[in-house]
């Protein structure tokens, strides 16, 4: 192990495996960035997800992030199919329903906000916007991070997530990385980003 705690953000790119080793002809970080063997991913994005994921040797942030016991808000920009209208936004806010693996799960409350984003350039390959002519932005932060719980959320109210792009986790942000960045960040300003400390 490295002689002392490391840590990175990186801005994953879509179709890349939150991990360093290839996998069924996807991806993995490897192939973006060099960095010492001990240091991995804290959680994970999805295949299909982008932006915010942090990179360490410290194994005790890894705890102190994961654990269901400790809350953090984890902050989304997301393009949806067609414009969600008040009431589905009031669903999200609220909470609903989804399932995972079979099995009922409320949401907590949430914040939801139309936006215009601002800094982000298409993706490779673009959203297919023949297929989807009307897409709307929308700012969801929530401090659970359930399977899919994103996506699973907005098709739950019509409006299936074309594209999903975490942007910060608490006052950790993703900007100004662009797709496929890396910044290395000091133990004392992560810990203050994250847990205020």
């Amino acid at each position: 192990m490295s002689k002392k705690p490391l840590y990175f953000i990186i801005h994953k790119p879509y179709k890349v495996l939150s991990q360093f080793t290839h996998e069924d002809g996807n991806p993995g970080l490897g192939s973006f960035f060099e960095l010492p063997k001990d240091v991995y991913p804290v959680g994970r994005l999805d295949l299909d997800s982008e932006g915010l994921l942090i990179l360490t040797n410290d194994r005790k942030l890894n705890y102190k992030l994961l654990d269901p016991k400790f809350s953090h808000s984890r902050k989304y920009w997301v393009q949806v199919e067609g414009e969600p209208d008040k009431d589905a936004v009031t669903q999200l806010q609220n909470g609903i329903e989804i399932n995972l693996k079979g099995k009922k799960h409320q949401t907590l409350p949430a914040r939801v906000n139309s936006i215009k984003p601002t800094g982000i350039i298409e993706r490779e390959p673009p959203v297919n916007y023949k297929k989807h002519p009307v897409t709307s932005w929308w700012e969801i932060s929530l401090c659970e991070g359930k399977n899919r719980q994103v996506r699973r959320m907005f098709a739950g109210v019509g409006h299936p997530v074309l594209r999903l792009i975490r942007v910060g986790i608490e006052d950790l942000s993703l900007f100004p990385l662009s797709s496929g960045g890396i910044s290395q960040i000091s133990p004392k300003s992560l810990h203050r980003k994250l847990f205020g400390e």
